[in-house]
């Protein structure tokens, strides 16, 4: 699995355990549908940690429990 696939698919599964939609990123954070539309598609190859630090913080949370999870574990490229 590819970086920006693990990024995908743990912030779809953070949204939910934080009842967050795409919606409240461009209400509540600023954060650029477009952006948002891109991490949450996979169309982003590369996402900045900056992207993911935005968009965690809009959650109410922090990058470590972001990463903290078996997902990142599972990187191959």
């Amino acid at each position: 699995m590819s970086l920006s696939e693990a990024i995908k698919i743990r912030m779809l599964s953070f949204m939910r355990e934080k009842g967050f939609s795409q919606y409240d990123f461009y209400v509540k954070g600023g954060i650029a549908k477009s952006t948002v539309s891109q991490v949450l598609s996979g169309a982003r190859e590369r996402v900045a940690v900056r992207t993911v630090y935005e968009m965690v913080c809009t959650m109410g949370g922090s990058l470590k429990e972001f990463f903290d999870d078996p997902i990142f574990g599972e990187i191959s490229d």
